[in-house]
């Protein structure tokens, strides 16, 4: 099974934001990034409910409908579907209901991953687990999962039932997740990696004093990357681009070639735009990388 997964985040919008609902990849986009994906052997697909106001959820079953392909299928619940900031959380009820809604967009009855989307400060960590565990028992979930978490949230989910898979951002540029990672590999819990190119940083599109290339996230969506304007960033992004040039490869196939060596990283979203966008994920399989080389990759980045 391929370690690589399809985000479907861009799917009739940007992630869960509200204000890009009916953006992003349009219909026939996704379909086409969907068809290749499956073309090259992946079979794992992720979403959420609030992606693109519910259009990622409802674009992937009618894909499937038509092709008859079934994919392994995790969605999220955290975020508005209807972008209304008083629906939102992970309270016993509303997942529920949540649930029934991703349902019946994706046009099944289970999905394999259900996930926590983000941490809710509003409810008991021991409500949101029994809510899901009920979800498992009842088989209409095969596991739970978490997106977002730290290590205290991670704790105290555990206490009340198992989580077989954690997906947080991780990449050369963004390690704050490192223990998490950590205590997923004692604890025998799948690390899934997103934002395995921190935003596209790490492909080499944003260049010192140059201004941002026109559609990218630092032209639409910057908040989450401001920390890489920095000189010691551009400084490490020049070696890195070295070292990719020198290994004959691109800056994004050995990030995810960085990422795919790690032992405790079982698999990585990638969230491309159009399908040649897939390639340098799946061309990493093919760049074997030993501790000390990810290590000294790694010190670029202090």
């Amino acid at each position: 099974m391929s370690r690589i997964v399809l985000g479907c985040g861009n799917f009739g919008g940007i992630g869960s934001a509200p204000a890009f609902f009916g953006q992003g990849e349009s219909r026939d986009e996704a379909f086409a990034l969907m068809d290749a994906a499956w073309e090259r052997g992946i079979r794992s697909f992720d979403t959420a409910d609030a992606y693109g106001g519910g259009r990622s959820e409802t674009w992937i079953g009618e894909w499937m409908a038509r092709t008859g392909n079934l994919p392994r299928l995790t969605t999220k619940v955290f975020h508005s579907v209807e972008g209304d900031p008083t629906d939102e959380g992970l309270a016993p009820a509303r997942i529920r209901r949540q649930m029934e809604g991703s349902l019946a967009r994706l046009r099944v009855e289970r999905v394999d991953t259900y996930m926590v989307h983000e941490q809710d400060p509003g409810t008991p960590v021991a409500d949101t687990m029994g809510a899901f565990a009920e979800l498992v028992e009842a088989g209409t979930i095969g596991e739970i999962g978490a997106s977002n978490v730290d290590v205290a949230w991670l704790e105290a989910a555990l206490a009340v039932a198992p989580v077989g898979v954690v997906q947080n951002s991780y990449s050369l540029l963004d390690r704050e997740s490192e223990p998490v990672v950590e205590l997923c590999a004692e604890r025998g819990i799948r690390f899934e990696v997103f934002g395995p190119l921190a935003g596209g940083w790490l492909t080499g599109k944003y260049r010192r004093d140059e201004p941002a290339p026109e559609g990218s996230r630092m032209t639409m969506r910057p908040e989450p990357y401001r920390e890489f304007e920095s000189d010691a960033v551009y400084d490490g992004l020049e070696r890195f681009e070295r070292e990719a040039r020198d290994r004959g490869v691109d800056m994004p196939t050995l990030a995810f070639a960085w990422l795919l060596a790690d032992p405790r990283v079982s698999s990585v979203v990638v969230g491309p735009r159009r399908p040649e966008h897939l390639e340098p994920s799946l061309a990493a399989g093919s760049v074997p990388l030993a501790e000390a080389e990810r290590d000294q990759l790694a010190s670029l980045f202090p």
